[in-house]
């Protein structure tokens, strides 16, 4: 293993800000319950909402309307249901729409019963395909109940940022409820809920510096909310129950307070994901990047080697110092075809590396990255030179 390495997995997990982890410590010094009455609970309560603020600042939401949960996968699993309440009233949405290229929390359709969720096509370059999804509204049977839409607002896999913007226009003409996994694009772009952005939005902490185990639901309005997957004493005003995770919170929250300033330092990121993209078609000209003809995340690049697998070049670049993905990361450390670049109409046969890096990537990292890259393509230009030599 090498001795020196770089870290450029950032859409798998981000390093731990110092802010996070010293209000993380801070949290573990407060000893009572957070619903407690007494002055030590009202300190703990005091550190919630104080991150509540915190959380909804980043993407312009108002506190009130910031759920905390144990991380995105529950804050989907909750939003994702066909039972909803309005007051004390119930409201059903009969059918699920999501993106075929979504990450699997919401592809999988939550509590959602798999012959009541539609998955909409995307384009070769990974935007959803808004005239499927126009007409897959148009023919929805309000009878039954209302349509659900969740989307991803940017890509975990290729960086892909989704026109929200259009895709909220569409779903609010059909009298839809939109829910836009914003893990990845919170703190890289910026988000304003007041501005009719989604209904509702899901966070993660590890996205943007925090802690791993909490992230959260934003709300534009508390008009309407999912029946809670976790019923218990009432916590977080009755949405989610269970004594609330203080030091985690607290992490989060610090994050996002980070995250939020660190907003303009995207331009510098996105210098040095070109960087490493130059690198990538010097070295191996052939190289294909993808999602290049649509918006993307600064600090992400996914690309595949010709005749290279991707499992194969990442326990290379491992080896060589370098840690990457080779897709998402969230499949129990199996490595196989991405259903993303499968749904862009790339089949299933290819494998493609993702680099995600951050404000913290500097030159070494990058030379790091280079280095191994540059050993990888030489191996592979010697195999195939043989396997050329031994055809003749």
């Amino acid at each position: 293993m090498a001795a020196k390495r770089a870290y450029l997995d950032y859409n798998a997990s981000t390093p731990l800000l110092a802010a996070a982890r010293e209000a993380m410590v801070a949290a573990l010094d407060l000893t009572a319950n957070p619903s407690s009455v007494h002055a030590e609970g009202r300190a703990a309560r005091r550190l919630i909402e104080t991150a509540r603020r915190e959380v909804a600042a980043l993407v312009n939401a108002r506190p009130e309307h910031v759920v905390f949960t144990s991380g995105a996968t529950e804050a989907a699993s909750t939003l994702l249901t066909p039972d909803w309440q309005m007051g004390r009233g119930s409201v059903r949405m009969s059918r699920l729409y999501v993106s075929a290229a979504d990450h699997p929390c919401l592809l999988n359709g939550g509590r959602f019963p798999a012959a009541q969720v539609t998955r909409i096509g995307v384009d070769a370059s990974g935007i959803a395909d808004l005239v499927a999804l126009a007409t897959a509204l148009d023919a929805h049977d309000e009878a039954d109940g209302l349509p659900l839409v969740a989307i991803h607002a940017a890509n975990n896999e290729t960086g892909v940022i989704q026109p929200i913007d259009r895709i909220a226009g569409i779903v609010k003409a059909a009298g839809g409820v939109l829910v836009v996994d914003a893990v990845q694009a919170a703190g890289r772009v910026s988000i304003d809920m007041s501005a009719g952005y989604a209904d509702y939005l899901i966070l993660s902490s590890h996205k943007i510096g925090g802690p791993k185990g909490v992230g959260a639901i934003v709300a534009a309005a508390d008009l309407m909310m999912p029946k809670p997957l976790i019923n218990g004493g009432g916590q977080e005003k009755g949405h989610r129950g269970g004594t609330e995770n203080l030091a985690a919170i607290a992490g989060f929250g610090a994050a996002a307070r980070e995250a939020l300033a660190e907003l303009q330092a995207m331009d510098a990121v996105r210098q040095r994901r070109d960087e490493i993209e130059a690198i990538v078609k010097t070295l191996v000209p052939e190289a294909e990047i993808f999602g290049t003809g649509a918006p993307r995340l600064a600090n992400t690049t996914f690309f595949a080697i010709a005749n290279v697998k991707a499992e194969t070049a990442q326990i290379a670049f491992d080896l060589a110092g370098v840690a990457l993905s080779a897709g998402s990361a969230c499949s129990s450390g199996k490595v196989g075809p991405s259903h993303v670049l499968k749904a862009m109409g790339y089949g299933d046969s290819l494998g493609a590396l993702r680099v995600s890096i951050g404000s913290a990537t500097g030159a070494e990292d990058i030379e790091l990255f280079r280095a191994a890259l540059a050993g990888i393509a030489a191996r592979q230009a010697a195999r195939d030179k043989a396997d050329r030599d031994k055809a003749a």
